[in-house]
């Protein structure tokens, strides 16, 4: 169970819980630009919170295959005033208390965007990037996310030789569930990410939404991102990442059937429709 300000507690198992995605980057792989001016952040931020997102997931970092890295202070100057924005409210927007996740490698982005009202920290190098993110994490005592990923985005995709791509990755993620209690994270707190599309082929990401269950087995709730990724537009050969709705809601609807506690979306209030049928199906709600 995840407990949040002004928010009812998230219980594991009891329904799937949807992560808005808010990316206020210049060149993220589906929506690059859409929301780098505050006002549209903002805008984007109610959007989603009124059509059924649990969480707003706020990056100011893609993490998109190629992309290149990107300084402290930009990302900072990026992220930071998105957050309070939401939080403090505008002049054309009141504030909003849904829980905020910080998507960062970084550890000083970490700190400060939970100080300014973020209540989750979404790392997708599982805390590898940054030595000082798992002890600035426990030290803010707020709940992590661990996502498996191999080299960087300018590498990744060089890097995808798995003898079995499922226990590879379950084995990389229960080293960083050590490594993160032994640093003084709760094990209450910690939720993993297989990273569906991150250093891997889109057999591969079939392959480990077909086993998610493998993962699950960690005893830990498993994040599932899987909107618009180029897996999908090689199965549907869609090139467009916005053209792959359907096929987000496909996969979407499989990974709940496996066992995904968290999905990380863009379109909502379409996904919302999906998690509230596929939870009617296999979480009997009702």
């Amino acid at each position: 169970m995840w407990i949040f300000p002004n928010a009812e507690p998230w219980v594991w198992g009891d329904r799937t819980y949807l992560m808005g995605v808010l990316n206020v980057t210049p060149d993220s792989f589906s929506d690059g630009g859409e929301f780098a001016v505050l006002e549209a952040a903002i805008a984007q931020a109610h959007h989603l919170a009124i059509n059924g997102a649990d969480l707003l997931d706020v990056g100011g970092e893609s993490a998109r295959p190629n992309a290149a890295a990107v300084s402290l202070d930009d990302e900072m100057q990026r992220v930071i005033p998105v957050i309070q924005a939401i939080r403090q409210g505008t002049a054309q927007a009141p504030p909003l208390t849904i829980p905020i996740s910080i998507d960062t490698t970084k550890a000083a982005i970490a700190r400060a965007a939970v100080q300014a009202g973020a209540t989750i920290v979404n790392d997708v190098s599982g805390a590898t990037y940054d030595p000082d993110m798992l002890t600035v994490v426990a030290e803010l005592g707020v709940p992590l996310v661990l996502m498996h990923l191999r080299g960087t985005p300018k590498t990744m995709q060089q890097l995808t030789d798995y003898g079995d791509v499922v226990q590879e990755v379950g084995e990389f993620l229960q080293q960083r569930i050590e490594a993160a209690i032994a640093a003084g994270v709760s094990p209450h707190h910690i939720a993993i990410d297989p990273g569906i599309g991150f250093a891997k082929t889109p057999q591969q990401s079939l392959e480990l939404l077909r086993r998610l269950p493998e993962l699950k087995a960690l005893g830990y709730p498993v994040l599932v991102g899987v909107s618009r990724k180029s897996f999908l537009g090689k199965v549907l050969d869609q090139p467009d990442p916005k053209q792959r709705l359907w096929g987000t809601a496909a996969a979407c609807t499989g990974a709940i059937a496996a066992g995904a506690d968290i999905l990380r979306v863009h379109d909502l209030p379409q996904l919302w429709d999906v998690a509230r049928v596929a939870d009617a199906i296999w979480r009997h709600r009702p």
